[in-house]
């Protein structure tokens, strides 16, 4: 059975790498759901979270596959783990002036805040879990959404577990390193 799973990656941050990312998951048929990608915690390593649908098997068969990438430093189906993954969303809503105070009301509830506003539209940031950004959207329907864009989730791991690659530097890489003395990755 297909389900959704967030997909946790590092990669070196490099022109490209996000193509051939996407082409190498096209390939293997899958739909991708959303993906962000952003700087880590560490110079030159991007972050993706990418939500795909698909098996169990498909989906660990896709990230030994992503490994292939000379670029991904790591992979991690973060989905069944203990995280927290939070979404963006910006919603344009239309706002008469009988229906402002309302949608405000309705804002504050799930802790979105005005960004922008017109005589006729209301510009609302919402962030959080899918589901309340969802709960959000379905209060919000009634007065008319203009316009809406969201980012697809971000996540990261409860407590003090980490998904970073400090420590897991590619056997070959060490060797490029040490070949070259540099202290540079050599691909």
């Amino acid at each position: 059975m297909k389900t959704r799973h967030i997909l946790s990656v590092l990669v070196e941050n490099h022109a490209g790498v996000l193509n051939r990312v996407v082409s190498l998951l096209r390939r293997r048929s899958f739909n991708i759901e959303s993906i962000t990608v952003g700087h880590s915690e560490q110079p030159g390593v991007s972050r993706m979270t990418i939500v795909v649908n698909g098996r169990e098997d498909e989906v660990e068969q896709a990230g030994k596959q992503l490994y292939k990438l000379m670029e991904v430093l790591k992979v991690t189906d973060v989905t069944s783990l203990n995280c927290v993954a939070h979404e963006l969303a910006l919603i344009k809503v239309a706002a008469k002036s009988q229906t402002r105070a309302e949608i405000l009301q309705i804002a504050q509830i799930y802790d979105a805040r005005v960004v922008d506003a017109s005589p006729s539209t209301l510009l609302l940031e919402a962030s959080g879990p899918e589901e309340q950004v969802d709960s959000l959207l379905n209060m919000l329907k009634s007065f008319g959404i203009r316009e809406l864009v969201r980012t697809g989730p971000v996540a990261m791991m409860k407590g003090a577990a980490t998904v970073g690659v400090k420590d897991t530097v590619r056997p070959e890489r060490e060797l490029a390193v040490a070949a070259n003395g540099t202290g540079v990755h050599v691909n």
